[in-house]
């Protein structure tokens, strides 16, 4: 069915491809959304941090299309989505400190890792077989209110290919997934640009298991206390949650970190106004922010690396960022990005 809110952008070539809808962000399109996804299909909706590609949390069925859809390792588990804390509180069992959290933060860019409540309808397969559960009250009303009109957890990890750049932009989310998902919501760009922070609150710890939206600093100023680090797995261990493999977000040209100078033919990536030598012989160039504010350059971070990625370039040379704020969040998906694979 299509209308003045639906335009495919793709049709059935016979070999099993999906029809995709690209879907207008106003109440046609979102009720449009809502049945797709009760009936088990795959939409991408936009956050306040990148684009998630949703899933009937409660359908295992919908939710290995979504592993099928990205490629991505199945004892991965993924961050279920709800439109309201109490709804979440249905899902997961809330201590004081994640209570704490939530209250601080939701909406917006936090998962919390909770132990799963009894009565969860979040399948095994979303929690990786897990007795934990990845939960997020999205920050944008447009997300919430699908949330709200699916009545369900909504499943979302990043709407792109496992290990791609994240997707900003719902052009971003065809050029990867076009034919194997049922529709797009285009909200126009993220403001948030980088995923969301997840906190373990397990056994009385509260541990950082991925920097993202919410800077460590805000998260340890509420709860009165520095958070533990969380430890990255090894290839035969199951991670606790989204993003903790080594090896992610990573473009297809090779990344170097911490760059002084361009090497003849690489992309740049840069950082504030300082040009490094060798910047007139680069391939192509990105600034996350000229003027150095670490917010831009986390709403910049995918797009640009996507940007630079697109131009063909054999590496990308990337100069030196921050660590404090947001910048602890953008050169860790720097790192994942050039981790070795």
């Amino acid at each position: 069915m299509n209308d003045d809110r639906s335009t495919p952008v793709a049709s059935q070539d016979g070999h099993g491809q999906r029809v995709t809808e690209l879907l207008t962000a106003d109440a046609g399109g979102l009720s449009r959304a809502a049945d797709l996804l009760r009936l088990g299909g795959l939409v991408a909706f936009p956050t306040e941090t990148v684009y998630g590609l949703g899933a009937d949390a409660t359908n295992p069925r919908a939710v290995a299309g979504i592993y099928a859809a990205k490629e991505r390792p199945s004892f991965n588990p993924l961050i279920s989505h709800l439109p309201d804390i109490a709804a979440a509180e249905r899902e997961g069992v809330f201590g004081p400190d994640a209570a704490r959290l939530a209250a601080a933060f939701w909406p917006g860019p936090l998962t919390l890792v909770v132990p799963r409540a009894e009565m969860s309808r979040i399948c095994d397969l979303a929690t990786a077989g897990l007795d934990s559960v990845a939960l997020r009250v999205p920050g944008l009303p447009l997300a919430r209110d699908l949330l709200t009109l699916v009545g369900r957890p909504v499943a979302a990890p990043s709407a792109n290919r496992s290990g791609r750049i994240s997707p900003t932009r719902a052009d971003h989310v065809l050029a990867d997934l076009i034919d194997r998902i049922d529709a797009v919501i285009d909200g126009g760009g993220t403001n948030v640009g980088l995923e969301s922070t997840i906190i373990s609150c397990l056994d009385g710890e509260m541990r950082l298991l991925r920097p993202g939206g919410v800077p460590r600093e805000a998260i340890e100023e509420v709860l009165g206390r520095k958070l533990l680090d969380g430890a990255a797995p090894t290839d035969e261990e199951a991670p606790l949650a989204p993003g903790m493999l080594e090896s992610h977000y990573a473009p297809r040209a090779m990344v170097r970190l911490d760059a002084e100078e361009v090497r003849p033919g690489e992309g740049a990536l840069l950082f504030g106004r300082k040009r490094p030598p060798g910047i007139e012989t680069a391939g192509a160039i990105r600034n996350l922010s000229e003027s150095g504010d670490l917010v831009e350059a986390a709403a910049n971070l995918f797009a640009h690396l996507r940007g630079l990625d697109d131009a063909r370039v054999p590496a990308i040379a990337i100069v030196p960022i921050p660590a404090h704020g947001l910048g602890e969040a953008i050169n860790d998906r720097l790192r994942r990005a050039a981790a070795p694979r």
